[in-house]
């Protein structure tokens, strides 16, 4: 399970990120990239090293990661891994989703962390991972909106913060996202980790 990444020097950056692609024979819109700035050598002229993977590698990297998993899990996935925006997004439906969620998303949120670090450990291209089980999380998503926002409406009426329960950094920027565009309300979130919460607060005009 490698991850394919080229590279090359040049004393133009353009010119070293034009290299990657025609040695990759593909377009910018196909690729995850960054350039490192080296020192200027003897005469002043600095040189630049771009680094380039494709989001096919990436996709790719992603199900054998996956697969691996299954396999010291004994057990069999069926994933589909997409990319968009520049987010790959991975799916997994299994006969044991409980495994692979955990209590409150704990396993699954501990399975995207290491993943993400497999993929870090290539280099620094900033390469954002989803991974979501039978729907877990956009379920999860739809059920902390819907609760915060009441919850928020009654803080407008009240004038009293409220303070949730803890969550992890997911769900919490879910709550932040959900609050943002409403008028007389912030978010903040205090305490510390596993413990960290988010409290709906009244903002005066």
């Amino acid at each position: 399970m490698v991850l394919e990444v080229v590279n090359h020097e040049s004393k133009n950056k353009e010119d070293s990120l034009n290299k990657c692609l025609e040695e990759l024979n593909v377009s910018i819109n196909e690729v995850y990239y960054y350039t490192v700035e080296g020192e200027a050598g003897l005469f002043g002229k600095k040189k630049y090293t771009t680094y380039v993977t494709t989001k096919y590698a990436v996709k790719n990297f992603v199900k054998d990661f996956l697969n691996e998993l299954a396999k010291k899990m004994n057990t069999a996935f069926n994933i589909e891994v997409n990319e968009s925006d520049g987010v790959i997004s991975a799916i997994i439906v299994t006969d044991n989703n409980a495994v692979l969620i955990g209590k409150d998303g704990s396993t699954l949120s501990a399975i995207q962390t290491v993943l993400r670090q497999a993929i870090r450990n290539y280099g620094n291209f900033g390469i954002k991972v989803n991974l979501d089980v039978a729907g877990y999380k956009a379920k999860r998503e739809r059920n902390i909106t819907y609760e915060v926002k009441k919850i928020a409406r009654e803080v407008m009426k009240t004038h009293v913060d409220a303070k949730l329960d803890p969550m992890n950094s997911y769900e919490r920027r879910i709550v932040h996202t959900a609050l943002a565009d409403f008028k007389n309300i912030e978010t903040e979130s205090e305490g510390e980790e596993p413990n960290r919460y988010t409290v709906i607060k009244y903002k005066e005009d």
